[in-house]
């Protein structure tokens, strides 16, 4: 019998206006965009993947074209029985190719894409959802949060909107300046019912000086965690100053890449949860041991994704199959990219969603209402 390859590969390319802009310490996004991935093995088997484009979104067309040009070729008319080995064999032979465009982070995030959607792929052939595939066992429903909350009196009309939609854990964006990031603070901490949650994610905005003094101010709203307090790329001198001056645990990891950076983060003792985004390093093949690794070290892994349906899905999957005490993170902004894939795939209740029962994602997208929207469709075959 033939072993099935890869056989044809498509990125599509989607951006849309919004009417309320996404504000974070680092910029303000206008726009949202997404990058899909669909694959397909010479059985005609498919599979569907993410590539993370959130911000600036004038690199989704780009990264699809690195997908199609660069990552692509070197996994047409392969098998897919080893998606693990295929992912570190691209991983390895891109190397150079980090280093000499210095285009690290596009590169990575373009492989992370192909990743997931082999293991989609693999997972529809064996009539199995995602999440067990990659050894899961348990179907109960997985805990979420509601992300990419605006700063100000829009934080608090946000929390109760997801309140009242079934969420019980919130994350705030602050960075903003003591008195806005306070004030956004105040209002929401004072109504959080029993057993709600609240997050703040700093977006990597505070030098050490001000993490230093603003965490232990933070201390008054009983956080569940603070995330990025610091540039991704600090000494862990300054890690280990920040995590003392905390009133509560570090959470971080989404701007990482190497299973050597994560293995260095979780045995640095600093960081209570660790937050890798499958879709811009490392797919399912590199952020599966990454998340086992954090949970055999009692740390919290919650996956990392501000974007469309399927990296949203993926990261479902990828908790589903670990566990632990984590979150899946939910972006609470409007998004035509994930509702209008997702429909009512993903519904919370009593701050839970439960698992899709098909193969694979559980969702075969619909791209047709959203042709409108498209960018960019390229296609390559083996």
């Amino acid at each position: 019998m033939t072993t099935p390859t890869l056989a044809r590969v498509e990125a599509h390319v989607f951006r849309t206006p919004i009417a309320e802009p996404v504000r974070t310490s680092f910029g303000t996004m206008v726009e949202r965009v997404a990058v899909f991935v669909r694959v397909e093995d010479s059985d005609g088997a498919r599979g569907w993947g993410e590539i993370w484009s959130n911000f600036p979104t004038a690199s989704a067309e780009h990264r699809a074209l690195l997908f199609a040009d660069i990552v692509a070729p070197r996994a047409l008319g392969k098998s897919l029985d080893d998606p693990a080995g295929l992912w570190a064999e691209i991983d390895r032979a891109l190397h150079v190719l980090r280093v000499q465009s210095g285009d690290a982070g596009a590169l990575s995030a373009a492989a992370a894409g192909l990743d997931l959607a082999i293991h989609d792929l693999r997972a529809r052939k064996r009539g199995l959802p995602l999440w067990r595939a990659l050894g899961g066992t348990d179907d109960s429903p997985v805990p979420i949060y509601g992300s990419g909350l605006n700063p100000g009196r829009a934080a608090y009309d946000t929390v109760g909107r997801l309140r009242a939609a079934g969420y019980r854990a919130f994350k705030i964006k602050v960075g903003f300046g003591a008195a806005t990031d306070l004030e956004t603070l105040r209002p929401v901490a004072r109504e959080l019912g029993a057993g709600e949650r609240l997050m703040v994610d700093v977006n990597q905005g505070w030098d050490l000086r001000t993490a230093s003094v603003m965490v232990p101010r933070l201390a008054e709203f009983g956080l569940h965690w603070i995330e990025e307090p610091l540039m991704a790329d600090r000494p862990v001198t300054e890690w280990t100053q920040v995590a003392a001056a905390a009133p509560t645990q570090l959470a971080a990891g989404e701007n990482l890449r190497g299973a050597g950076a994560f293995q260095a983060m979780i045995d640095s003792g600093l960081f209570g949860t660790v937050q890798p985004d499958a879709a811009k390093w490392g797919g399912h093949s590199g952020c599966l041991p990454v998340a086992r690794a954090a949970l055999a070290a009692g740390r919290a892994y919650c996956p990392h994704f501000l974007g469309g349906a399927l990296g949203l899905l993926h990261s479902l999957h990828l908790l589903a199959a670990v566990r632990g005490p984590g979150l899946l993170e939910v972006d609470a902004n409007p998004n035509p990219l994930r509702e209008g894939l997702l429909g009512n795939l993903i519904t919370a209740r009593e701050g839970t969603v439960s698992l899709p029962g098909s193969p694979g994602l559980g969702l075969e997208p619909d791209l047709k209402p959203l042709l409108n929207l498209r960018s960019l469709h390229i296609e390559r075959r083996a």
